[in-house]
């Protein structure tokens, strides 16, 4: 076996998505022959007890309680941010100054002014930055971005999606940072409505203009923090109360520069729906539908199919010739969740080792971020909001 160039990581943050990143960077060499080999130098977190153990668990080399020594670190090639959204900003700018690549979950940061501040610095310290879109990575999702390259849909009349969840639909489920206004930006729209329109991006195009409309559904709730995943407990027997300070919901009609129709829902009341991101696209020579809980099957139309047996297939996007599916298992074998976060890295990777960038990156965070805003204002003055 060849040996490889070592790229060292160093990780803010430990826990939902920290976990996904770590089992990426260890799998990565398994699957890909990318030319670069992650290498888990440092992890960080404020809580001393609970991220050494999250440096045995997930195979780190050492640990920090403060982020700042990990960007300073010599020994560290890459920061990859999973912390909340309000820290985004400062981590990636001091990143960038320390002249480190850079990885960060979604949305990018809280306001659109932060992400173009962040986008300032990577760029004049010319570092590579990824921004952390995993369901664009996706095999079936990007065969639908070649389906529509190659013409086979024709124009696109109609992109509808729903990211349905039902994780805090119980009202004594504890106030944590996911909804206050100043850690994470804004609810559902950021959290999982951020996703539906990188998607969009990626396969449709720019946003022309919008109207929306939110709704926080319940108001107040007993405080309480993460404990891992979309887990949650309360601060105590007292249930002190909080406000929520963002929507539950949200969804917005949206017209794109290629003269397709947008329609949008995001929601963490839909009950029975766990992680329910969905898309249809509707074009003039056929239509494609996806659904995340079913993430290896592609529903696909075509028009021109014989009269009687016109109507959508079922495809398990599992064949070598689909995008990124020839470096797993034979067709048929499914892939998960975690393997999008594996594609993802490999091209990370690979932008760096071929000094050119990633693709979404900061640019796409910056965009994701305007659209994110102009949601908000059109929802706020009940209006069309151009972009």
């Amino acid at each position: 076996m060849k040996s490889k160039e070592k790229i060292r990581i160093g990780m803010i943050g430990y826990q939902f998505m920290g976990k996904a990143h770590s089992h990426a960077y260890r799998d990565l060499p398994f699957y890909f022959d990318n030319p670069l080999a992650p290498e888990l130098t440092v992890i960080a977190g404020r809580k001393e007890e609970a991220v050494k153990d999250a440096m045995d668990t997930m195979g780190w080399q050492s640990y920090e309680t403060d982020w700042r020594k990990v960007v300073e670190r010599d020994d560290v090639d890459v920061i990859d941010i999973v912390t909340p959204n309000h820290t985004h900003a400062e981590i990636a700018i001091a990143a960038a100054e320390a002249g480190k690549h850079i990885i960060t979950e979604k949305p990018l940061a809280l306001t659109v002014e932060e992400a173009e501040r962040m986008l300032e610095a990577v760029e004049r310290n010319q570092v590579k930055h990824m921004i952390c879109h995993n369901y664009r990575f996706v095999p079936a999702v990007q065969y639908v971005k070649q389906l529509i390259t190659e013409g086979k849909l024709g124009h696109i009349y109609h992109f509808r999606a729903n990211y349905l969840q039902d994780f805090i639909m119980d009202p004594n489920f504890p106030l944590v940072w996911r909804l206050k206004k100043e850690v994470s930006g804004s609810g559902a729209l950021g959290d999982i409505g951020a996703h539906s329109i990188d998607l969009a991006r990626f396969l449709i195009g720019e946003f022309k203009e919008l109207t929306a409309m939110t709704e926080t559904f319940i108001k107040q709730r007993p405080l309480g923090g993460m404990t891992g995943g979309l887990s949650a407990k309360t601060g105590g027997s007292d249930q002190a109360m909080g406000e929520v300070t963002v929507d539950d919901a949200v969804a917005f009609l949206a017209r794109f520069e290629t003269g397709t129709f947008g329609v949008f829902e995001a929601t963490r009341f839909a009950g029975g729906n766990r992680n329910k991101n969905k898309f249809e696209i509707n074009g003039e020579k056929g239509s494609v539908r996806w659904d995340m809980e079913n993430m290896n099957t592609l529903e696909v139309y075509f028009a021109d199919d014989e009269e009687g047996l016109q109507g959508f297939r079922v495809i398990n996007c599992t064949e070598e010739v689909h995008p990124y599916a020839g470096a797993y298992w034979p067709a048929g074998h499914i892939i998960g969740y975690e393997h999008s976060f594996i594609n993802l890295m490999d091209e990370f990777f690979r932008s760096i080792a071929e000094d050119r960038q990633a693709v979404p990156n900061f640019e796409d965070g910056v965009r994701n971020q305007k659209v994110l805003a102009a949601i908000e204002r059109s929802a706020a003055d009940k209006s069309w909001v151009s972009l």
